[in-house]
């Protein structure tokens, strides 16, 4: 019974997910996998404490994946320039880090990813929330304030 509604929950999820990978912006999908990592960095050091060998190492090689395959990958050297490259080396960093750790069960290293990703994470919003304020200023100020129920 609870496996059945495990497996339409888990679908659930994956359609809402799915449906959030559509729509979103490219900001917002680097934001997603930033969140992914980050969410697998969790699951391995709960795994680490643990002592749940397979589901540590499965944690990491996802938090490796995402890493690799989708914010390194994503990376486009010719108009990002230096920033792009030093990306590209911190991503190279945190893979090696992650490998390591993964072999001598190091928790540290998996929390100095962690906190690495998660600063990473904060720019990547920062950035999207000073892209979003020109905008936003603009449509508030082209709009004209909609009556209230109090100031009638």
């Amino acid at each position: 019974m609870f496996g059945t509604m495990k497996r339409g929950v888990n679908a659930y999820a994956n359609v809402g997910l799915e449906t959030g990978v559509a729509s979103a912006s490219p900001l917002k999908l680097i934001i997603m996998l930033y969140d992914g990592a980050l969410a697998a960095l969790l699951g391995a050091k709960a795994n680490m404490a643990a002592g749940n060998i397979a589901a540590k190492g499965s944690a990491i090689s996802k938090a490796i994946t995402i890493i690799d395959n989708g914010l390194r990958a994503s990376l486009d050297k010719a108009a990002g320039g230096e920033i792009a490259d030093n990306l590209d080396a911190l991503y190279d960093y945190m893979t090696r880090r992650l490998l390591e750790a993964n072999l001598n069960n190091d928790v540290g290293m998996v929390e100095e990813v962690h906190r690495l990703l998660a600063d990473l994470r904060s720019a990547w919003v920062s950035i999207g929330d000073k892209a979003e304020q020109p905008a936003s200023m603009a449509a508030a100020t082209a709009m004209p304030k909609a009556p209230t129920m109090v100031s009638a």
